[in-house]
């Protein structure tokens, strides 16, 4: 695609890097296949190839209107489109490139700009978001229903391994996980333990910053983003062999330290070391196969009722972070029988705080996501994102665990 990028931005990085991506584009229309927001609505300015578009003009002077902007806040940044492009478009950076152009030259106001701002104060501080979330949970079913779906029930991080072991993986406890599904990291804890790992926690870090980079505040993310690598640093020094992440949300947000750092001479270097650290959790275990086999075939079998599973692979996972197939050959391994799940590359419609400020596009994809996962009659629904986790649960009666807990649960078993 050829490009003629306006002065304003033509010499900066996010210019050189927009326009290598711009160039990249054959306007083939793959990916228009497998986005979820033209498949909802069939408007090309809600696919990727238009919002390339659209992004392309405000970069070359056009100014750009609050309908510009609608369209892209209507993306869901799952990355889907990266997985189908044949021509390598890292459609995601340049949609951030774009967005923080566009609110920069179409400021928000009113509802949309307060929601945004408070999103962006109340999310990332997991001790105020824990204390709503407490509240929230102590008055959970006199909330309306609407608000109720968004609050799961009161739970714990069940018991805590006391061994110690000489490999040591850094966690993240991240921003909302903890007050909302404390049991995840629990279960990555035991489950890590039995294979001769020791699960720390670095005192300091905090939300990993997809959620202000996500709302168009990057210099915010790359705070967050020094934060937690001053954390992890000491750790990492002291022989630490990597990060492990339990949200695939925050693992393939992790990923990112190094480009968003990149400029930064303090901490390129280390944001580089972080990212060749950061593994998945199911990277990990799936590296232990050999330990975790006979646990698994010690364990007891699993009751025909109890066998059915749908696995919602996250689009931070399969397209974000690009593993397939791992989990799903971990639980089957684990005894369970999957389901097939029809369209699993589209996105179930949480994406962050999309579920927030795009309600009526997500509840559409909420819908599509659980009949296509309890078509086979699954006793339950395994996903490896805590936001998914929550979106699901709120349109279902089935449970929706994170798979690191139902393996801790066989394990245990």
């Amino acid at each position: 695609m050829e490009t003629h990028l306006a002065d304003f931005i033509r010499h900066t990085t996010a210019g050189r890097e927009a326009e290598e991506i711009l160039r990249r584009c054959v306007h083939c229309g793959f990916c228009t296949a497998t986005c979820p927001t033209y498949q909802l609505l069939g408007d090309e300015l809600d696919g990727p190839r238009g919002r390339i578009y659209l992004i392309k003009q405000v970069l070359e002077g056009a100014t750009p209107t609050a309908k510009t902007r609608l369209h892209l806040d209507r993306c869901l940044s799952c990355r889907s489109c990266e997985t189908t492009c044949p021509s390598g478009v890292h459609y995601s950076r340049l949609l951030d490139i774009g967005r923080e152009v566009v609110e920069r030259m179409v400021p928000r106001t009113g509802s949309d700009a307060f929601m945004r701002g408070a999103l962006k104060t109340l999310l990332p501080r997991a001790t105020v978001f824990g204390a709503a979330m407490k509240l929230g949970q102590s008055v959970r079913m006199l909330l309306p229903g609407a608000l109720r779906a968004k609050v799961p029930p009161l739970s714990a991080a069940g018991p805590t391994p006391r061994r110690s072991h000489a490999r040591q993986f850094i966690a993240l406890a991240g921003c909302v996980q903890p007050s909302m599904y404390p049991n995840v990291n629990g279960a990555a804890r035991r489950v890590l333990d039995r294979l001769g790992i020791q699960m720390v926690e670095a005192q300091g870090a905090g939300c990993c910053g997809a959620v202000r980079l996500h709302l168009n505040e990057a210099e915010g993310a790359r705070d967050d983003a020094r934060r937690n690598i001053d954390a992890w640093w000491p750790l990492l020094e002291a022989g630490a062999e990597g990060l492990v992440m339990t949200a695939s949300g925050c693992g393939s947000h992790v990923l990112e330290y190094a480009h968003l750092l990149q400029d930064d001479p303090d901490y390129a270097v280390k944001a580089a070391r972080v990212v060749l650290a950061t593994r998945d959790v199911s990277e990990v275990v799936a590296a232990e196969v050999a330990t975790l086999t006979p646990l698994l075939q010690a364990c007891r079998p699993l009751a025909e009722s109890e066998r059915l599973l749908a696995f919602q692979n996250p689009c931070s996972l399969q397209h974000g972070l690009k593993i397939r197939g791992t989990v799903e050959s971990l639980l089957t391994a684990a005894g369970y029988t999957l389901t097939a799940v029809a369209d699993s590359h589209l996105c179930c419609g949480s994406a962050g705080t999309y579920s927030v400020l795009q309600a009526e596009l997500s509840k559409r994809l909420q819908a599509n996501k659980i009949a296509a996962l309890t078509a086979g009659g699954p006793a339950a629904i395994a996903s490896a994102n805590v936001g998914c986790m929550g979106h699901l649960q709120g349109a279902t009666t089935l449970p929706v665990r994170h798979w690191i807990e139902l393996l801790d649960a066989r394990l245990s078993s």
